[in-house]
């Protein structure tokens, strides 16, 4: 598997229901921790909104296969 960089697009693994998230989310990486044990990761909207900046584990995101199609749902936060 690849190295997961700064400013890479990832999928989200698991549910994030604090922040809304949901598995298959995509967000940005904005730093790598550790020499990839964790990350800080941003998600936004399609009109450049931040929904959430979370800091993952490596084991809760992965690296976005060039063979995947985005999938669109609309962000409901409690």
């Amino acid at each position: 598997m690849e190295n997961i960089r700064e400013f890479d697009k990832i999928i989200l693994n698991t549910d994030l229901p604090q922040s809304g998230l949901e598995k298959g989310d995509i967000g940005n990486v904005v730093m790598v921790y550790n020499n990839g044990e964790g990350y800080e990761v941003e998600f936004v909207t399609f009109d450049g909104k931040t929904v959430a900046v979370e800091t993952l584990l490596a084991s809760q995101i992965r690296k976005v296969s060039h063979q995947e199609i985005p999938h669109v749902r609309e962000l409901i936060i409690d």
